[in-house]
């Protein structure tokens, strides 16, 4: 039997992962709820995933589930588990100061940007990529008006 992986997320009451696939040779839709057993607000989140991965019961609805995205729900869980609140998954920067985070709230953040600076790359091997793009920015009519460009009298020097 093959399954094709749709979505996932995260259940927290009680704690389990939640797999919305396509049985490939029947073609319906169903869930799947994975409890993550023994996860506490100190577990490491790669090896839950790992663990979750390899397992015999679970591993042939995971296939199609990457190792990072299964590390991500976990992490969730984790968070919840903390009592941290869920961020948005593609912050803003200009949102807030990040200066003013704690460490580790900025170190996630920073692998969040991360992570979206590697999606939106552009690399060599890929086969829309140009070497040395050059874009022209479009004038806009509308300028605003400067203080600067007013005052044309150069007495000061």
């Amino acid at each position: 039997m093959s399954y094709v992986a749709k979505r996932c997320g995260v259940k927290f009451s009680p704690p389990a992962i939640v797999l919305i696939y396509e049985d490939a040779d029947t073609g319906k839709m169903r869930q799947r709820i994975m409890p993550v057993r023994n996860f506490s607000k100190f577990s490491d989140c790669s090896r839950a995933a790992e663990r979750l991965k390899n397992s015999l019961r679970h591993s042939p609805y995971l296939e199609g589930v990457s190792q990072e995205q299964l590390e991500r729900l976990h992490t969730v869980l984790r968070d919840h588990l903390l009592g941290r609140p869920m961020l948005d998954p593609r912050p803003d920067p200009g949102d807030e100061d990040l200066n003013k985070l704690e460490d580790e709230e900025l170190a996630r953040r920073k692998a969040q940007m991360d992570e979206l600076f590697e999606q939106n790359r552009r690399r060599e091997e890929d086969p829309d990529f140009i070497y040395d793009l050059e874009v022209e920015f479009p004038e806009s009519d509308a300028r605003e008006p400067c203080s600067w460009d007013e005052d044309e009298s150069d007495d000061g020097f």
